[in-house]
């Protein structure tokens, strides 16, 4: 690829990789796109990236027009293969010859769909974010290892690079997701305390008795019914509450001695 059009490339990755704050943010597919760019910018004939838990696999996006291939291949690796080795070191496995790997007997059960799938060489870097590692992105070719230990080394952190990005956005994206949820939480409980301190003060108003003694008969109407206060709330701004029981509850307080 021209340099230029390798460096706009890049910088289209590394975009994308940040584009992760949004309401539709899908890990799978945001990992598919960016495997898309790998497989420009690193001359590939597939790429695909496999998330790890606690040594376990626990989700395979690809990209390129190899995705099938890639997916299988990532799948292959579940007895040994770069992805695994590049997540459990914690370091890059540098560009390694299928058939080489495959007479040496390593990743038996890899090597031997990558060489059906006519793939010839392969390596992988860690997917991680800072001290964590979240699993691994997998490169595939169809050319056998032929560049210099500066080329490799070039290649390998290039990958890197784009990994590294991933992962950042990955951790954006999900930090992202928990503050919504988080904002959507305090939302309703903010809102939930604005209905029933209207409810609190319409009962007050109404039986002309204190804002505590109205709480006190909300709270002892939605025990005794097993409801949520907010609801008996909503019930009692929407006028379809029974204001005779709610009222039985407020004596019934006076008559036992709770505040």
């Amino acid at each position: 690829m021209h340099r230029s059009t390798r460096e706009i490339r890049l910088a289209q990755a590394l975009v994308e990789s940040a584009d992760t704050l949004a309401d539709d943010f899908e890990a799978a597919h945001y990992l598919s796109r960016v495997a898309d760019h790998c497989v420009g910018l690193l001359a590939a004939r597939a790429a695909g990236f496999m998330l790890i838990e606690e040594g376990r696999t626990v989700s395979l996006a690809a990209g390129g027009i190899g995705r099938e291939v890639a997916l299988e291949l990532l799948r292959a690796q579940h007895g040994g293969g770069p992805c695994p080795d590049s997540y459990g070191s914690g370091r890059p496995v540098p560009p390694v010859s299928i058939r080489a790997a495959r007479a040496d007997g390593r990743w038996p059960e890899f090597t031997e769909r990558a060489l059906a799938h006519g793939i010839a060489t392969t390596y992988a870097v860690p997917l991680r974010r800072r001290e964590r590692l979240l699993g691994a992105l997998g490169v595939f070719g169809a050319d056998l290892p032929g560049g210099s230990p500066a080329e490799d080394d070039s290649t390998l952190r290039l990958a890197q690079l784009v990994a590294d990005c991933a992962a950042l956005g990955l951790e954006n994206g999900t930090r992202y997701a928990q503050c919504r949820t988080l904002a959507g939480q305090l939302q309703r409980a903010l809102s939930s305390r604005v209905r029933i301190e209207q409810a609190k003060g319409m009962l007050a108003e109404r039986w002309n008795t204190p804002a505590d003694d109205a709480f006190v008969a909300l709270r002892q109407y939605a025990r005794r019914h097993q409801l949520p206060l907010d609801r008996v709330a909503r019930a009692v701004i929407d006028r379809v509450a029974d204001d005779a029981e709610l009222r039985r509850e407020a004596g019934r307080a006076d008559e036992e001695g709770r505040p």
